[in-house]
């Protein structure tokens, strides 16, 4: 089931990024990859594996000395940290950092703050959902409802929904469940994250390659801006954290 529905997300992606080839819209040139920046965590014994909820395994004292550095809540940076070694377990070619991962939260919803909000210790957002305009072709793409407004409150137009900023279609294909609570929830930051992550990983990414993290970000958001603005975010974060 796992490899199939790997096959299923790379399709995903293989398709959207043939429609934008053919829409003329192309691919970017290959910017150089960001140091990928790996997290510290609590050793365990020998022979044992990580438990579903990684976060609680994030070494403590590194993640208050790095959020410190970095500015990153620390309820955040331990999902984002957490994403990337879970996204590299099942596909260890990946290479993802942390410092990719975060510098997609801090771009799609301040780590998310987006609204006044912030995440509370179960990696929910105080005071309601993080949801992002219709895509009603209004300056957006046009996206027709396609989760009948389970995920995002509306069943005419799907909108962009939680901390990393998924559409309910995406989400149908990428959403893992992180924290071992049995959903897959886009508005919680450890679901989220480790979805991001698996999503750039998707179809064999090397994000230690300029292609790779290209290629990977670029299916994220075909946006030069937004690549520039990953990029230079990844780079600062892996900088800060030394």
């Amino acid at each position: 089931m796992k490899r199939l529905a790997v096959l299923s997300l790379f399709a995903f992606c293989a398709i959207t990024a043939g429609a934008f080839w053919l829409l003329g819209i192309g691919m970017p040139t290959a910017q150089p990859a960001p140091p990928q920046a790996a997290g510290k965590f609590v050793p365990l014994a020998s022979g044992s594996k990580h438990a579903v909820n990684i976060t609680t395994t994030v070494e403590p004292g590194w993640l208050a000395r790095t959020a410190a550095q970095t500015g990153i809540p620390a309820r955040a940076l331990r999902a984002y940290v957490a994403a990337a070694g879970m996204a590299n377990d099942d596909a260890p070619a990946c290479g993802i950092g942390w410092n990719t991962v975060a510098a997609v939260g801090f771009v799609e919803s301040a780590h998310g703050a987006l609204g006044g909000g912030r995440l509370t210790a179960s990696g929910d957002v105080s005071g309601g959902p993080i949801v992002g305009p219709g895509l009603n072709g209004d300056g957006f793409a046009a996206i027709a409802d396609t989760d009948a407004g389970v995920l995002d409150g509306d069943a005419r137009w799907d909108r962009a929904v939680g901390p990393m900023q998924f559409i309910p279609s995406t989400w149908k294909l990428a959403g893992r469940d992180a924290n071992g609570d049995g959903v897959a929830d886009p508005h919680n930051i450890d679901d989220a994250a480790l979805s991001a992550a698996g999503y750039l990983c998707a179809g064999g990414r090397d994000l230690t390659t300029d292609q790779g993290w290209t290629d990977a970000i670029w299916s994220y958001n075909q946006s030069e801006a937004y690549l520039a603005q990953v990029g230079e975010q990844a780079v600062e974060y892996a900088e800060q954290a030394g």
